[in-house]
Formats: structure tokens, sequence, C-alpha cells
């Protein structure tokens, strides 16, 4: 991989910096096909999106975990739930020896 130096400290006015990065041709024609099919003007705007994701990814719940926490919401709302304290208090987990 190499940098394109555009400016001093290799970052061009926009504050970035290019890089070359070889790419399978079957990855990169599936990306091209992909791309504006997503809403992005430019196969360099995906990318960058891509990689943002990669650094920071999103969480994302599972269908089963967003199931389970709504009928967690659900017995908060009717009372059916009991806090950590009173429990261990219940079950004499209170720190008493």
């Amino acid at each position: 991989m190499s940098t394109d130096t555009g400016g001093p400290g290799g970052k061009d006015s926009n504050g970035t910096t290019k890089i070359d990065v070889r790419v399978p041709t079957e990855l990169l024609e599936e990306i091209d096909e992909e791309y504006q099919r997503r809403g992005y003007t430019s196969r360099s705007e995906a990318i960058r999106d891509a990689l943002r994701d990669w650094v920071e990814p999103t969480v994302q719940l599972s269908k089963e975990t967003l199931e389970d926490l709504a009928a967690s919401r659900e017995q908060r709302e009717h009372g059916e739930t009991h806090s950590a304290n009173d429990v261990r208090t219940r079950l004499g987990l209170d720190g008493e020896e």
C-alpha cells in the first residue's frame, strides 16, 4: 500500500490522504455494482464508509434479543420484575456472612 502525498504530511486540503489498495477484480466489480444501489455517489465514499464500520462497528441486535428486550420491557411495565437488591435480600445474598 502506498500513499499519495497531496500536501504537507500527506494530507490534501480536505484532511484526507489518498492510498492505493490492491483489490481482487471480482470484488471491485461487486463494489461497482453495489455502491450506487446503496445511495453512494462514488466508490470512494462507499469504501470510506465500509472502513469506518470496520474501525467502529455498529452494534446490531438479533431478532431474538430484540424480542427478549420487548418482553422484559412489558414485564417491567406490568410490575412483574424485581430489583437486584430485593432479590439479593430474598436469597440471603445481601452481604451478610
